[in-house]
This record gives C-alpha cells, sequence and structure tokens, in this order.
C-alpha cells in the first residue's frame, strides 16, 4: 500500500499559521490541507466562528460532512431534529441532508 506519492514529502505545519479566510460575517475558514499540499481526494479545513456569527442556513449538497468540534457548543439542525454538540464531539451529516448548526458562543471546527 502506497501512503503517499512518490516524490511528495510528507508535511507537518501548523494550522494557526495558514492564513484565515473571510467566509461570511463573523466566520473564517483556514484550509490546512488542500490541493497546494498536493491532496488529491480530501481537503482539510477549520472553521472558526465568532460569538453571534453565522454559518450558512439550513443547507443540504450532495457530499457527506464529517465535523470534530475544537471549541464550543451548540445544536445541529437536521432532518429528523436537533441534536446538542460540544468540544470533542463528532458529527456526520449525509450527503444532501439538510443541515445548519445553531451556537450562541464561539465555535472552531475541523
Amino acid at each position: 500500500m502506497v501512503l503517499f506519492r512518490e516524490g511528495e514529502p510528507v508535511k507537518v505545519k501548523s494550522a494557526n499559521e495558514v492564513e484565515s479566510e473571510k467566509m461570511s460575517e463573523g466566520v473564517k475558514i483556514r484550509w490546512v490541507i488542500s490541493e497546494k499540499d498536493g491532496a488529491e481526494n480530501f481537503y482539510m479545513r477549520v472553521i472558526e466562528v465568532e460569538p453571534g456569527g453565522q454559518g450558512p442556513p439550513l443547507h443540504d449538497h450532495p457530499y457527506e460532512h464529517e465535523m470534530y468540534i475544537l471549541e464550543g457548543q451548540g445544536t445541529v439542525v437536521g432532518e429528523d431534529g436537533e441534536k446538542s454538540f460540544k468540544s470533542g464531539d463528532v458529527i456526520f451529516i449525509p450527503p444532501n441532508e439538510k443541515h445548519q448548526l445553531k451556537h450562541k458562543a464561539a465555535l472552531r471546527f475541523i
């Protein structure tokens, strides 16, 4: 099994050193692993939401979401209702399921 593409070095960097981009008011995204790093299949991003910042409204898309909550707490709204989450929790949202995150304090997740 090949873990890395031949000729591509293993990379280690601080996520905090990756410049963030504005996603929406009060929401920043850091593309910590992307095509710039040689990633072909999966990208990793850290999303930081300031207190009072809002992510997208209820929405869906044809791909799944896996999230790891680094800091904060709130609820994830899905088609079957709301479920609470907190730091250290993981969230899985299947493809095409309407969803939204709700929170009152700062939130940081991968």
